[in-house]
């Protein structure tokens, strides 16, 4: 199965490790590191509207940050 995050994209469901709010995660210290390191690293996935979170996946030993403007409610729902 796989779990639609907008802008006409899709992840495995089976990859994600996390779906996380972004204004949530960015108070935190850890979270902005977590943030800037994986965008220095080329792993963060950009969308076109303004992010409001971002899910977490792996798969292949690589890790991904995607951006999406849904709301974490709205992508837990999807994966149900």
């Amino acid at each position: 199965m796989y779990l639609p995050i907008g802008n006409d994209m899709s992840v495995r469901d089976r990859s994600v490790i996390g779906i996380f709010d972004l204004d949530n995660t960015t108070i935190n210290a850890r979270g902005r590191e977590f943030l800037e390191k994986a965008e220095q690293e080329g792993q963060v996935v950009p969308c076109d509207d303004l992010p409001k979170s971002y899910v977490l996946t792996t798969q292949y030993g690589m890790t991904r940050v995607y951006l999406t403007s849904y709301n974490t409610s709205t992508l837990e729902k999807r994966f149900k």
